[in-house]
């Protein structure tokens, strides 16, 4: 990444997240007009953290603000990332990613490009590669369709049975008890569907946003070691 001058406050955020020691880190940081990368990491040196986690704190504070998630009723059905890249991917990092997803989701997907776009998609999990100015960012996203799916049914039927019962006990045309007996399995129905879309939601978006986190680390870690010049190292 380029060697920018960082000020104080996002010096304190970035020794923050490397060594989750703000305390420490603000004690060695001087107060001065900015301070660049390779000081920093200097500066983390003599706090004994390691350079390369002052380098990917850093370029954390470079990222666009992340997507929200899609919810339903409160329920998230979809995970999102979005990681802006410092140059251009070669064809071979690409094709590196598309491993690293594959081995990652456990499935071959789908690989698209057109002009300068490029995809990776797999149901309803998409991975794209876009322009971002003189650079490129890529866009993690993905939604649990078949949840959303369940649960709109399961609201369905339990609609369709509460008017049922409601009509039935309007018009007279059934005791009470009789109604409730004719919708209970049609509610019950409802209820077990929409159980069904929305219990599994939280673990899988926890997983598929942890494994777009590390997909994100991965790819940033990989860039950044190949810019790094021959004999350099």
């Amino acid at each position: 990444m380029t060697d920018r001058r960082y000020s104080d406050d996002e010096v304190s955020e970035i020794f923050a997240r490397a060594s989750e020691t703000e305390q420490e880190t603000r004690r060695l940081v001087p107060t001065r007009e900015g301070l660049t990368l390779t000081e920093l990491q200097q500066i983390g040196r003599e706090a004994g953290i390691a350079p390369e986690l002052v380098a990917q704190a850093a370029r954390s504070l470079d990222q666009p603000q992340q997507p929200a998630a899609p919810v339903f009723l409160g329920l998230p059905i979809g995970a999102a990332r979005t990681v802006r890249l410092e140059r251009r991917m070669t064809d071979e990092e690409w094709e590196r990613l598309v491993v690293d997803l594959r081995e990652t989701f456990e499935a071959r997907g789908v690989v698209r490009s057109e002009g300068s776009l490029r995809q990776w998609s797999n149901g309803n999990l998409q991975v794209l590669l876009e322009p971002d100015g003189d650079a490129q960012r890529v866009r993690f996203r993905t939604v649990r369709g078949n949840s959303r799916a369940m649960m709109f049914l399961g609201l369905g039927l339990v609609g369709a049975s509460a008017a049922t019962f409601l009509a039935a006990v309007l018009t007279g045309s059934v005791p009470a008890g009789e109604a409730i007996a004719r919708v209970g399995s049609l509610a019950f129905a409802g209820a077990g569907a929409f159980a069904l879309g929305a219990i599994p939601l939280p673990r899988w978006a926890r997983l598929r946003k942890q494994q777009m986190d590390d997909l994100a680390d991965r790819l940033m870690a990989s860039l950044a070691v190949r810019q790094i010049p021959p004999g350099r190292e």
